[in-house]
């Protein structure tokens, strides 16, 4: 799927656009999706992700800091 995130699934959400005088009209949010390589075993992946998951990625890819 298009703008689809590949690790969580979140996709485009349809609602409407409410004016002053309660006239409806269609609108679409998009997820905040980027494009990240990850490294799989030999093999590089290319996932497009959401800024949430992408987020999760980084942090559990970075070692824990001892104080």
């Amino acid at each position: 799927m298009a703008n689809a995130c590949d690790l969580c699934g979140k996709k485009r959400n349809v609602g409407h656009n409410v004016s002053h005088a309660k006239n409806r009209t269609q609108r679409i949010r998009k997820p905040n999706l980027h494009s990240h390589k990850m490294q799989m075993g030999e093999s590089k992946l290319r996932l497009r992700l959401c800024t949430k998951c992408l987020r999760s990625v980084k942090s559990a890819s970075k070692p824990a800091v001892a104080a």
